[in-house]
């Protein structure tokens, strides 16, 4: 689908250089995302808090989250390639949930019709997403990502820094969805006590 032309929860992300940057994200021809030779951009605008009415399931927050690796799926329930990808996020849940990995959807809609709060929740419990989901209606956490496109998943290390992002549908069994599960690997591997020294080396 195409980018919304319209304008996040949780406290901000730091970007930090990815060791990997994903095929796919070159392939679609879209800007890729940070590489190891490339400086990291300035730390994210800090996020507005978001109430729990802008929330399916529970809310979250990076303090809740810290410590695992999370994946944040920015989707729109009227999306063919988010639907597409829906039993991937579902495979990779069921194989990585126990070894520390969490996810959240975030739902900006492209269409007017896709921010009415039923019809997102119809589609949550029809295609089994049992996980939280935040309801971006007015795009604030797409534009805080520098999101351009559904889907767009992105993982954030134990230590809550944004470190990599896929444009476009992932599978199971396909490449798409072997290269981001090689990425969550190497970041549950990670040591969450290697934060403290992440967020010192970030105060400097």
């Amino acid at each position: 689908m195409l980018p919304a032309t319209e304008e996040p929860f949780m406290p901000p992300l730091r970007l930090v250089p990815s060791r990997i940057v994903l095929a796919a994200v070159l392939a679609a021809g879209l800007p890729r995302g940070l590489g190891a030779a490339e400086k990291a951009p300035p730390p994210a605008p800090p996020f507005p808090s978001a109430r729990a009415a802008d929330w399916i399931g529970p809310p979250a927050s990076w303090e809740s989250l810290r410590g695992r690796v999370v994946l944040l799926d920015v989707w729109t329930f009227a999306c063919s390639n988010c639907r597409a990808t829906m039993p991937w996020l579902k495979d990779v849940r069921q194989k990585y949930a126990a070894k520390g990995l969490a996810l959240v959807g975030v739902h900006t809609p492209e269409m007017i019709f896709e921010r009415e709060r039923p019809k997102v929740e119809a589609e949550v419990k029809r295609q089994g997403l049992d996980y939280p989901h935040l309801l971006d209606n007015d795009s604030a956490y797409w534009n805080a990502l520098g999101a351009q496109a559904w889907p767009t998943v992105y993982l954030v290390d134990r230590c809550g820094r944004l470190r990599d992002r896929h444009i476009g549908e992932v599978h199971s069994g396909e490449d798409s969805g072997r290269q981001v599960e090689a990425r969550i690997e190497a970041l549950l591997a990670e040591p969450a006590a290697a934060c403290a020294a992440a967020a010192a080396e970030t105060r400097r």
